[in-house]
């Protein structure tokens, strides 16, 4: 009985961590605008925009597709991540970033911001499931802006 017990808890765990990887993610329902999606202090998230976000991204002295480049450029050197939606001519990005030992999905979506000849970002970077993330997505956007502030 014990080792009937001990096998449907593997074979749950089994399913579940499957399903975690092989999920379909269209991106018709992650790709977001950040200037909108979301709140201040989410568990499971975090928001860069010009207002009421997590913190504010500072103006650049690039154009904004200088900029949405730069961004793209970061994002795909990030472990684990690629592009799931838009692009940097569009100047509106979301990419996919999977946890290294289970394989999470957390989702980060990035409008660039012209501000005259320079200019900023929104960005909305959330995990898929779960109440908590730990505070992997703030830690990775506030490693996207220490890159950003190296030129």
């Amino acid at each position: 009985m014990i080792r009937w017990a001990l096998g449907l808890i593997l074979l749950a765990a089994a399913l579940a961590a499957l399903w975690v990887r092989l999920a379909p993610n269209p991106a018709t329902d992650w790709a977001v605008n950040p200037l909108v999606a979301g709140h201040p202090g989410m568990e499971n998230g975090y928001l860069i925009r010009p207002e009421n976000g997590d913190q504010a991204a500072p103006i650049y002295p690039v154009s904004a597709p200088d900029l949405a480049r730069r961004i793209d450029a970061i994002a795909r050197s990030w472990p684990r991540t690629r592009l799931l939606a838009g692009s940097p001519a569009q100047g509106e990005m979301t990419y996919i970033t999977r946890s290294r030992i289970w394989g999470f999905p957390d989702f980060t979506s990035i409008k660039v911001l012209p501000e005259g000849t320079n200019s900023t970002f929104a960005a909305f970077a959330r995990a898929r499931f779960g109440k908590s993330d730990f505070g992997v997505n703030r830690t990775r956007l506030k490693a996207w802006l220490n890159a950003l502030a190296t030129p």
